[in-house]
């Protein structure tokens, strides 16, 4: 078994969620979720399938945050898994709909950081041991943080 990391590659502005699934069933049901979820998202989703062709499957509404997508899963090449890159969304506002969806297994991260991905690559293929998303902590918040955290959240209308 060998053990590689590969970053998901996506431009400053978008997040993106990336998660595993188990059928192909997963691509039509993460579209209809999205464009139901939050009016004006724009969007590119890709999943890896695991068993018959192995294509990576695409879906979306926008044709370049698909192809970043897509780009980003081939090289990943785990298998059941899926990258949504969001733009002019948060995931916040689509995670619940997600984790609902009957075929998501699970969500390995919803961001805007930096990602790495730690995969397992053997005979059979690649499989995800796990990420790294951001960087580690630098200090210790203090008062005056507190206060910065309460304002970013309230200026971006996630608190009142």
């Amino acid at each position: 078994m060998e053990i590689l990391t590969e970053k998901i590659i996506f431009p400053e502005g978008c997040n993106i969620i990336f998660g595993m699934s188990h059928f192909i069933k997963t691509v039509e049901d993460l579209y209809e979720l999205l464009v139901n979820s939050i009016p004006g998202i724009k969007f590119g989703l890709a999943f890896n399938e695991a068993s018959g062709p192995c294509l990576v499957r695409k879906e979306g509404n926008d044709s370049e945050l698909i192809e970043i997508a897509v780009k980003n899963q081939y090289r990943l090449g785990a298998g059941h898994t899926f990258l949504i890159v969001l733009r002019n969304a948060f995931p916040i506002n689509v995670l619940p709909a997600i984790k609902d969806c009957r075929e998501v297994a699970t969500v390995y991260c919803a961001t805007a950081n930096p990602v790495e991905v730690i995969l397992a690559k053997t005979d059979l293929g690649k499989g995800v041991l796990g990420v790294i998303d951001g960087s580690s902590p630098l200090g210790i918040e203090l008062d005056t943080d507190i206060t910065h955290r309460k304002k970013f959240l309230r200026d971006i209308g996630y608190k009142r």
